[in-house]
């Protein structure tokens, strides 16, 4: 017979590649990702004297950006050692409302004290975007030691709104590292596979379909399910309705 106190067995999460963090609710989803942020961001600044991260923006991802700016533990984050970019984002001016980088700048710059010239929105005003934002990064990254010129954390999101959220197609060494489709500049898979931290956030219904199909190895060509990084960590952040849980 069974007793009073038995206790539900955990759900099992789905099968993706890399390490899954599967919480109840949102919440709890945004506190265990955003402490793995930080303890990678001060390991990264403690071993090279800054940290990269490139950002999606949206609602999928600004409950993480608002977290970062008022939950106590936080305020240990370095931004002063930290340079924000953009997994892809519209060929558009960074104010114009639809922009990724407009959404990310105003939850973290205006409220944190990372230095504006830090933040690294994708060059609107340059006739080719795609290889300037590229000469950007790699010229950021060229003072650090060869191998160790890499972004440290990438935050993916499935796209569930107008932001572009995945990286775009291009993973063998002869692909460039950003480039353009319509008019979205986005850095392809070879620059995001070979990041020190690959983050994928995917909570509520919406996401069901997305980690679906990123579970099944026949749609390895889809966005999300494509990540694979080399040398680095991959982890999956779901919340029980992503994965159909009750």
């Amino acid at each position: 017979m069974s007793s009073p106190y038995d206790l539900a067995p955990e759900p099992t999460p789905p099968d993706l590649p890399g390490a899954v963090v599967l919480r109840k609710e949102l919440d709890e989803v945004v506190d265990a990702l955003t402490a793995d942020l930080l303890v990678h961001a001060l390991g990264c600044v403690r071993a090279f004297g800054d940290f990269h991260m490139a950002l999606t923006g949206g609602p999928a991802t600004s409950v993480v950006y608002r977290r970062l700016m008022y939950d106590p533990p936080m305020r240990a984050f370095p931004w002063k050692r930290t340079h924000i970019w953009l997994v892809a984002d519209r060929h558009l001016d960074p104010a114009d409302p639809a922009s990724a980088y407009r959404d990310v700048r105003d939850w973290l710059l205006d409220h944190s004290d990372i230095p504006p010239e830090q933040m690294h929105p994708v060059p609107c005003d340059s006739p080719e975007p795609a290889r300037a934002y590229e000469a950007m990064l790699q010229e950021t990254l060229a003072w650090r030691e060869k191998g160790q010129d890499r972004l440290d954390y990438v935050l993916l999101a499935p796209r569930l709104n107008e932001h572009p959220t995945e990286p775009l197609p291009g993973e063998s060494d002869r692909d460039p590292l950003i480039t353009i489709e319509g008019d979205v500049v986005g850095m392809t898979r070879r620059l995001v596979n070979a990041s020190r931290f690959i983050a994928v956030l995917a909570t509520g219904e919406r996401s069901r379909e997305a980690i679906s199909l990123a579970s099944d190895e026949s749609n390895h060509p889809m966005s999300l399910g494509a990540v694979r990084p080399i040398g680095g960590e991959l982890r999956w952040y779901l919340d029980f309705a992503a994965c159909g849980v009750e």
